[in-house]
This record gives structure tokens, sequence and C-alpha cells, in this order.
């Protein structure tokens, strides 16, 4: 039995939906917080040291003073993590959508129809909208306040996030 017939080899080289768009939307958020922190600063106007931030200290100093547009390893590496995720994504959606990463992207507005319509029920749309509500609150406030990495925002806007896509995950288990 060659290993290409193995059920697992299969479910790792073929990630579900769910799974691959986790991984893009991840990858495209952390290129976003790299260019964010290369720009602005990601930490309240302070340059987030990924590698330090991540570990909490153990590989360096958390943040540093933001003096422009400079590249340290920590930017780079982190770069690469996003880019790497994003291209996993990618390659799942292209596998696991008819059409590919531009069938998938075709298909964004009938994702989210609950919130122009309470056609797919109620549940859909309250879904919809705390989907809607958890990442209006991450960059309002990440905007206003430019912290893009601080905890408590996580915090607060994860929960109707994670609720909406628990519905939605919910819905399409039903069906």
């Amino acid at each position: 039995m060659s290993m290409a017939d193995n059920d697992w080899y299969s479910t790792l080289t073929s990630p579900s939906r769910t799974a691959s768009i986790a991984i893009l939307v991840l990858g495209m958020w952390v290129l976003l917080l790299t260019i964010v922190n290369l720009v602005n600063g990601a930490y309240y106007g302070e340059k987030a040291l990924w590698l330090g931030f991540i570990s909490n200290g153990s590989f360096g100093d958390i943040y540093t003073q933001h003096d422009g547009i400079s590249i340290v390893l920590d930017d780079i590496v982190f770069g690469i993590l996003g880019s790497i995720l994003m291209a996993g994504g990618i390659m799942g959606i292209g596998s696991a959508f008819e059409g590919g990463i531009g069938g998938w992207i075709k298909d964004l507005p009938n994702s989210f129809s609950g919130l122009s319509s309470t056609e797919g029920g109620a549940r859909k749309s309250v879904a919809d909208w705390l989907i809607v509500l958890g990442l209006v609150f991450y960059f309002g406030w990440s905007i206003q306040n430019n912290a893009w990495i601080d905890p408590g925002v996580f915090a607060v806007s994860i929960t109707p996030f994670a609720f909406g896509v628990g519905l939605n995950l919910l819905d399409s288990a039903e069906s």
C-alpha cells in the first residue's frame, strides 16, 4: 500500500474547507500585523518584536520605540510565517472549492447572506452579524488606539466572532 492510498495522507494533503479558510485568514492577519508593525507600530505605537512578544520575553524584548520604517529579524520571520500560512490556505482552498480561490472569492457574498436576509433563518443572520460585530470592534479599536495586539481587545472581539463562526458551522453541519 502506497502512502498516497492512506486516509491520513489524503487528509493532510487536502485539508477541509473550514481549515483552509482558517489558515488563509490567519495568514492574512499575520501579514496585516507585520505591515502595521513596520509602518506604524502594532503595540500602542511601539514596534512589536514578535519573537519576544510571542515568547513573553524569553527571546528578547517585547517591544521597542518605533522610529520609522525599520526591518528587524522578527519582522522577517513573522512575514514569512504569514506568507506560508496564506500559501497553505490558498492551496487548500484550491483543492477544496470548485474554481479554486477565485470560486471561493465569488462565493463570499453567499457565505454572509444572513447580513441582508433572514432567508437562511434567524440563526444564520445572528451568526453573520456576530462575525461582523467582532471584526468591526477589533479593527475600530485597533485603528483608534493604534493597539493591534492588545490582549483585552482580542478577548472582547473574539467572543462574538467565535460564536458567529460556531453558529455558521452548526448551520452547515445540519444541512
